[in-house]
């Protein structure tokens, strides 16, 4: 019988998900991720592991509910941990695989992988790759992928003139069974990382992120729907504290427990009953510039990330993450995202603007300790927002935020910095190292 292998990367979900609309030629299924062992060992230069306990706790419980839906429609999930290239052809070896399917991703490592792969496997197995979790896909960007404009005001613009998004694709009812003899399953979160078994989220966060389809589907219906909140976004967007005032979604995409269609779509639905207002189209850009980093970043391949190797840790850095540079908006910035694995856009983009501009330091350390932190790290949007705050490579304008003026405006009576002052979940409770040269930047 014919074996279709599913490679799950950043796609964990069932709906608007183009890897799982398969038809009856498809025999039997293997849906498969790896979690690649690389990034749960503790590298020379931070001294921290590329995945921290808020995003790989979020991670496994993503995949544990994407199991469950599985389930439900007479497939399963395999889980892995190792060299995810290496496990993968395996498989397909193993099981006489003869179409792999996978989507295109824009870090360049997940590209190489998935460019060795078609070469390990040979001709008798087809690698098929599609665009999942965006608004756009190759064949719909309005220009070339060569061709991308250097800002995003001049992509939105195109993106405007022949706005071609298509509705999301919905999820499948059954799906081929799984092969009688394959392995399937995965390992408890504790044999893989006892710190993020014991993580949880700083109370002063206002917000509990919950891995798995359902749950984003439930926290999109809420903004748009219960909350009505999404109607407020335009004035609320740049605040710094409560469970509204974002959408909060970007966990759910970054792992793509949702697709950038659905919340569009949502939209769309939510503009029909109510009227469209400037908050509903501010919150389509946003979608639109998360499409915007992951083109970029599709065509910039390696060079997103900078040189190689980063430098040597110096004491501003170190104080800058853990939250004691005695600038008390930064330090409270640093706190609630060591705490709770999140930051509100503005204070990203103010500890940002901080560590590069008022200290003088590599961009790519911020962008690495990021990676490390976030629940909702996704590498071209992590990756291209430090460089768009350094003014380096698409848009070399410099942005550099006062921070203390950005403080008196938007933390008039200071009722942020008093949340956070108190260093509450230190960052180096998670076994970070004193750090050194040499870790790579990608």
């Amino acid at each position: 019988m014919s074996v279709t292998l599913v490679w799950l990367r950043h796609d964990l979900r069932l709906g608007d998900n183009p890897l799982f609309q398969i038809d009856s030629t498809h025999e039997q299924l293997l849906c498969v991720y790896v979690l690649d062992q690389a990034w749960l060992i503790p590298e020379s230069g931070l001294g921290v592991p590329r995945i921290g306990p808020a995003r790989l706790r979020f991670l496994w419980e993503s995949l544990i509910a994407l199991r469950g839906e599985l389930l439900k429609r007479g497939s399963d999930l395999l889980v892995r941990i190792g060299a995810p290239l290496d496990i993968v052809t395996d498989l397909v070896e193993r099981y006489r695989v003869s179409q792999v399917r996978l989507r295109r991703e824009a870090g360049d490592d997940e590209v190489q992988d998935g460019l060795c792969l078609a070469k390990s496997v040979g001709e008798g197995v087809e690698v098929w790759q599609a665009d999942s979790g965006l608004l756009l896909s190759e064949e719909t960007l309005p220009v070339p992928l060569g061709a991308l404009p250097a800002s995003f005001s001049a992509f939105r613009r195109r993106v405007e003139e022949r706005l071609a998004i298509s509705e999301a694709l919905p999820a499948p009812v059954t799906l081929p069974p799984w092969p009688a003899d394959a392995p399937r399953g995965l390992p408890p979160l504790a044999q893989v990382c006892s710190k993020a078994v014991a993580w949880t989220a700083d109370a002063r966060g206002e917000f509990h992120f919950a891995g798995g389809e359902a749950a984003g589907l439930s926290r999109l219906d809420h903004y748009m729907w219960e909350s009505g909140a999404v109607a407020r976004y335009r004035t609320t967007r740049n605040e710094l504290r409560g469970a509204d005032f974002s959408t909060r979604l970007s966990p759910w995409l970054a792992h793509g427990c949702l697709s950038a269609r659905q919340v569009r779509d949502a939209l769309r639905y939510w503009e029909a009953s109510h009227g469209a207002n400037e908050s509903s189209k501010w919150v389509f850009y946003e979608l639109l510039w998360r499409d915007y980093f992951h083109w970029a970043a599709r065509q910039e391949g390696r060079a997103l990330f900078g040189a190689r190797l980063l430098p040597p840790l110096g004491e501003a850095f170190l104080a800058w993450r853990e939250g004691r540079t005695g600038v008390p908006f930064i330090d409270a910035a640093m706190h609630e995202l060591a705490a709770t694995g999140w930051l509100s856009n503005r204070a990203r983009q103010n500890a940002a603007s901080f560590l590069i501009h008022d200290l003088g330091e590599d961009w790519r350390l911020g962008a690495a300790w990021f990676e490390h932190c976030l629940v909702d790290f996704d590498v071209a949007s992590n990756w291209g927002n430090w460089r768009y705050v350094g003014g380096l490579g698409r848009d070399s304008r410099e942005r550099r935020f006062d921070v203390i003026k950005q403080a008196e405006y938007y933390d008039p009576d200071g009722t942020y910095v008093a949340c956070w002052e108190a260093a509450g979940r230190r960052a180096d409770q998670w076994a970070l190292g004193a750090g050194g040269a040499g870790q790579t930047a990608r």
